[in-house]
C-alpha cells in the first residue's frame, strides 16, 4: 500500500505565531505508579519525566518530554533531552517567528525529537492560552468525546492477565492492548480470547521478534486480533513488510515511526498496515499533523498511542485525537490506571459508555497543582 504523498502543503498551527516567552523552568519530577508496568525490554515503578515551564503574557504552558531516565525504551533520555533543550532548543526560539520557521530551525539538530515535542507542546499551549483558545482549536480539531483504551503490561501467568482484562471490560474501555513477548505470547492471548471472544483485543511486542519468527507469530491470527503492534525491531521496515505477506493480522508499527519520511517509506514497502502515532516521540504536534494527514491519504488507521504521561501530556494527547484522522480507539486510560495523584486537575475519568471528555478551558485545559507539583518535584532550573 503505497498511496500519495501526502502533500507539501501546509497544516494547520504552521502559521502561528510563537508567543513571547518571559520566564523559562525545567523541571524533574517522579510519580510513582499504582503498579509497576512490564514491556518485553523493561519494567518501570514510576513515571520520571522532564518538564518545561513556559510563561508570557501573564500565561503559562506546559510541555512533558516523553523520555525515561533510562535508554531501554529508546535513546533519549531525560537527561539528554534536558541537556538539548536547554544547550541547543531553547536558543533557537524566537517570538514573532511562526511554528512552522521554528519546526525548520529545530531541523538543524538530527534526532532528539522527544526534546523538540517537549519546547513544542509547552509554545503551543502557551500560544493557545495567550488567544483564549483551546488547544485543539490550534490544531484543526473538533471537541469530542474520544474513545478510551488501555494497555497491559506484562502479567505473570494468563490467569492474571485474564484478570486484568476482566476489570478492563468491566470498566468500559473500547479497546484491549496485552504486551507480550518470547514466552509469554500465544498461551497469554488465547487465555484472554477463551474468555472474552468479542473484545477488541491487540498485542504489542515492542519489537521483542525477529522475521525468524514469523511461523511462531502466525499463530496470533487464529484469535482474531485488530493488530500485533511492533513485532520486530525499530529499524526493520523490509522486515516487517516480509513478515506482513505471511501474516493474516495487520501489522501496526509505533517505534519504526520517528517522522513523516519513516511513515512514509513504511506504508509504502506494505509492512505498516496501521500505525500508532505518539506526538511526544515523533517531535511534536506538528509532525503529527503531517503524518496524521499522509496515513489519512494512504487509508491507513491511525491511533495516539501513550508513553504512560502524567496529566500534562496526556491532555495533550487527548486534543490531538479529536482530529479525524484518528481512526482507532488510542492509548489514553484513566489516570487512576497510572497514579494514586496527578500533578493537574481534571483527571481524566470514562464516562458511561467508556469515553474521555477533551478537557474545558484555554490550552490543554488542565491545571498543574502547585502542591502536587512541589511533592513530586526532584530538581528545577530556572533557565530565563
Amino acid at each position: 500500500m503505497s498511496g500519495p504523498a501526502g502533500g507539501t502543503e501546509p497544516v494547520r498551527l504552521e502559521a502561528e505565531k510563537v508567543p513571547a516567552v518571559e520566564r523559562i523552568d525545567l523541571v524533574r519530577v517522579r510519580l510513582p505508579f499504582v503498579r509497576p508496568f512490564s514491556i518485553s525490554t523493561a519494567t518501570w515503578t514510576c513515571k520520571e519525566t522532564v518538564l518545561l515551564r513556559v510563561e508570557g503574557g501573564g500565561v503559562t504552558g506546559w510541555g512533558e518530554c516523553v523520555a525515561d531516565p533510562d535508554p531501554f525504551y529508546a535513546p533519549e533520555t531525560t537527561t539528554t533531552a534536558g541537556h538539548v533543550v536547554t544547550e541547543f532548543l531553547l536558543p533557537l526560539v524566537e517570538p514573532g517567528i511562526t511554528f512552522g520557521d521554528l519546526d525548520r530551525l529545530f531541523a538543524r539538530i538530527r534526532g532528539n525529537r522527544m526534546a523538540k515535542a517537549t519546547v513544542e507542546n509547552a509554545l503551543v499551549d502557551l500560544a493557545a492560552k495567550a488567544k483564549g483558545v483551546p488547544l485543539h482549536e490550534l490544531l484543526g480539531g473538533r471537541k469530542r468525546r474520544i474513545p478510551s483504551g488501555i494497555s497491559l503490561g506484562i502479567q505473570d501467568s494468563p490467569e492474571d492477565l485474564v484478570r486484568e482484562v476482566a476489570a478492563a471490560v468491566a470498566k468500559g474501555y473500547h479497546r484491549v492492548k496485552v504486551k507480550v513477548k518470547r514466552g509469554k505470547d500465544v498461551e497469554y492471548v488465547a487465555a484472554v480470547r477463551a474468555r472474552f471472544p468479542d473484545v477488541p483485543l491487540m498485542v504489542d511486542a515492542n519489537g521483542d521478534y525477529r522475521l525468524e519468527d514469523a511461523e511462531h507469530l502466525a499463530r496470533l491470527d487464529a484469535f482474531d486480533l485488530t493488530m500485533i503492534e511492533q513485532p520486530l525491531s525499530y529499524s526493520d521496515f523490509w522486515e516487517h513488510a516480509r513478515l506482513q505477506e505471511r501474516l493474516v493480522t495487520p501489522v501496526c508499527l509505533d517505534e519504526s515511526i520517528h517522522d513523516l519520511a519513516d511513515a512514509r517509506a513504511a506504508i509504502a514497502l506494505g509492512g505498516c498496515r496501521v500505525l500508532n502515532l505518539k506526538q511526544g516521540r515523533v517531535g511534536g504536534l506538528l509532525e503529527s499533523l503531517r503524518i496524521l494527514r499522509h496515513a489519512a491519504a494512504c487509508g491507513v488507521p491511525v491511533w495516539s498511542g501513550g508513553m504512560d504521561e502524567t496529566g500534562i501530556g496526556r491532555a495533550v494527547n487527548i486534543h490531538l485525537q479529536t482530529l479525524d484522522g484518528f481512526t482507532l480507539p488510542g492509548d489514553t486510560s484513566e489516570t487512576s490506571r497510572y497514579f494514586q495523584e496527578d500533578l493537574v486537575e481534571p483527571p481524566v475519568v470514562l464516562d458511561e459508555e467508556g469515553f474521555i471528555a477533551v478537557p474545558d478551558g484555554a490550552g490543554t485545559g488542565v491545571r498543574v497543582v502547585p502542591q502536587r507539583l512541589e511533592r513530586f518535584t526532584l530538581g528545577s532550573e530556572r533557565l530565563r
